[in-house]
């Protein structure tokens, strides 16, 4: 049994690797915010995380702990947030980490910062090398793209409306993972050395595919021939472009403008590993791991297993 300390508890991939700890025995105890809790039989401690006295007065406590697990992001990625939660808060979480005598630290990233244009994306590398130089161990997963994010359009296509694509839905291509697979890679790094001091991209099994291939995964569960609407990238273009002009004078406009870019960079760029010498993404260099495919996720959605909820990442 391993003690562990938990940030992002709340959240979707947060709560699956809570349920993996503790399904394995492990002893859990979960920072959460003051104005958060969860039913769960680990421990809950509640800290500002924004606050570094308070995360090591009322999170850390002075206990011993074998390990931190950190699944906390910014919600929406806009500059501030992004800052405040995927850097600072981090920081603090690795200062008091430091300050206790935890050896390891297992960080969820994002297989995004391979090529940063976003704040939030700068915000998480500017951790990532913190941690790296911090003398801790550190386990830094990039995962590709999550079920939930690429379920967006489910509903629509159900209710009989066209699946939306960028350009001709060939531009981009991911190897999808569920948030159970995922959550079980990330306590594997506790005891698997070779997930120790490294940076770990890690796709979900089969080969990756392109936002039409998910499209007639889709239709062919609904029964129905493909029906597509091809949205052209300039359009996205257009959009920041007349955002980013309000932005100068309504500071809700700036926030909307980054949150469009964001919208762009996925809906232009693969969720794969990059091939920085040849330039390009490679599916083959992509690690897959895990069981859970995408279309049998999507079917849960369908019949209403499962439910969806995409807060503040609804794009359609």
């Amino acid at each position: 049994m391993t003690r562990i300390l938990l940030f992002g508890a709340t959240g979707t991939i947060g709560r699956a690797v809570l349920a993996d700890l503790l399904q394995r025995g492990h002893n859990v105890t979960c920072v959460l915010r003051p104005n958060r809790s969860i039913d769960t039989a680990a421990t809950l401690r509640f800290a500002d995380v924004s606050d570094a006295a308070s995360l090591l007065r009322d999170g850390f406590q002075g206990d011993r702990f074998d390990a931190v697990i950190s699944t906390m992001a910014s919600r929406t990625g806009a500059p501030r947030d992004a800052w405040a939660v995927d850097h600072q808060a981090h920081l603090n979480v690795l200062k008091a980490a430091q300050h206790t005598g935890i050896k390891h630290l297992i960080l969820l990233s994002a297989i995004c910062v391979q090529k940063p244009k976003l704040a939030f994306q700068h915000a998480k590398l500017a951790f990532e090398a913190a941690l790296i130089k911090s003398g801790l161990t550190y386990s830094i997963v990039r995962p590709t793209a999550y079920f939930k994010s690429l379920s967006g359009q489910v509903a629509r296509v159900k209710a009989g409306k066209p699946f939306l694509l960028f350009g001709d839905g060939t531009l981009t291509s991911c190897k999808p993972i569920s948030d159970r697979d995922l959550a079980r890679y990330i306590v594997n790094c506790l005891d698997d050395a070779t997930k120790h001091n490294a940076i770990l991209p890690v796709g979900g099994p089969g080969p990756a595919q392109t936002p039409r291939q998910q499209g007639e995964q889709l239709f062919a569960l609904l029964k129905k021939s493909p029906h597509f609407r091809q949205v052209p990238v300039a359009m996205m273009d257009t959009i920041i472009a007349v955002l980013s002009v309000g932005g100068r004078i309504f500071p809700r406009l700036a926030g909307k403008a980054e949150l469009a870019r964001i919208g762009r960079y996925y809906a232009t760029e693969s969720m794969l590993v990059w091939d920085t010498a040849n330039q390009r993404y490679d599916a083959d260099a992509t690690p897959s791991f895990g069981e859970d495919r995408l279309q049998d996720y999507h079917a849960r959605l369908l019949s209403g297993e499962e439910a969806l909820n995409l807060g503040d990442h609804a794009m359609f």
